[in-house]
């Protein structure tokens, strides 16, 4: 077959289903709320604390139209904005009690009408119907990582390196950081492999590639310091930070530690909004020349275990 033939058939394909997806939304997402607006409220509900940009990113949504339906939700006590204890410029989202309970009903309600969608067709049909969906997303989908094998381990010979190089290219490329953050990094690294004492490294892994790391080192008895926390820009938005981070503030716990702090820089928007997720408070800042030859803000993050 031709290349325009399978061009022609894939686009006869999307107008049929086209059709039928318009059907499904029509039905399922109908007054009040709208496919886009159960969309956002689905995405704040999963996303508990989260700000308006990450939602409308995620979500593909224009800046303006996502304006109009936060401000409608806010009026309507559907969701309430936070402002952010860290920096003030930031507001988090969150479902009120009012919220969830529209949630729940749009989920009773899109469980409710698929179901009927497929009620007259048989077993044997829905199986193909459903080999056939994860065929199309599978191979629309087989290079990206969220849908690839994700696994956290702690570090083997050969991984020390590796990190130091993914710090060296991810800040060089995209933050235009020198050689001496490279001299640091690979210095603090080299320190940690001589004394691991009370501490670990772990290396985030997709489908056996590495995509990140996250460390905890000792610096007194009852606090420890996170550290090396990157993650590939390519594996960025499928959960594996916070997976990192998780398992890090679990090690802590088990090891006794009642503290653990870490430093920042202000320019990691994404990082720093994960460590407020996890209860980090911005404690103490500090101004950098050495590492891209103008001002950076470093900021130290803190963590109290025991409350």
């Amino acid at each position: 077959m031709e290349k325009h033939q399978y061009v022609e058939k894939i686009r006869k394909f999307n107008r049929y289903y086209a059709n039928v997806l318009g059907k499904i939304d029509q039905e399922i997402y109908n007054k009040p709320f709208p496919l886009t607006e159960a969309r956002v409220i689905t995405e704040i509900n999963f996303s508990n604390g989260c700000t308006a940009t990450e939602v409308r990113e995620n979500l593909g949504i224009d800046r303006g139209q996502m304006s109009r339906i936060l401000q409608k939700f806010e009026e309507d006590k559907i969701i309430v904005k936070k402002q952010a204890t860290d920096d003030k410029r930031q507001y988090l989202l969150y479902l009120t009690e009012s919220g969830r309970e529209i949630f729940n009903d749009l989920v009773e309600n899109a469980n409710r009408e698929v179901g009927k969608m497929i009620q007259e067709i048989s077993n044997r049909d829905l199986t193909k119907l459903i080999s056939s969906m994860e065929t199309i997303e599978s191979i629309f989908i087989k290079d990206c990582p969220s849908q690839s094998e994700v696994n956290i381990r702690t570090f083997q010979p050969g991984d020390v390196g590796f990190i130091a190089h993914l710090h060296g290219t991810l800040y060089g490329n995209t933050y235009k950081f020198g050689p001496v953050f490279e001299y640091y990094v690979m210095k603090g690294l080299t320190e940690f492999m001589i004394n691991v004492d009370g501490g670990e490294l772990w290396i985030a892994e997709v489908d056996g590639k590495i995509a990140g790391s996250i460390a905890i080192t000792k610096a007194n008895d009852n606090v420890a310091q996170l550290r090396w926390f990157i993650l590939d820009e390519n594996y960025q938005g499928i959960g594996i930070g916070k997976n990192l981070v998780e398992t890090a503030i679990d090690f802590c716990k088990k090891q006794g530690y009642k503290h653990v702090f870490l430093w920042t820089v202000s320019i990691l928007e994404t990082a720093r909004c994960l460590y407020q997720k996890y209860n980090f408070r911005k404690t103490e800042e500090k101004h950098n020349y050495e590492w891209t030859g103008a001002k950076l803000v470093e900021e130290r993050w803190d963590l109290e275990l025991t409350k």
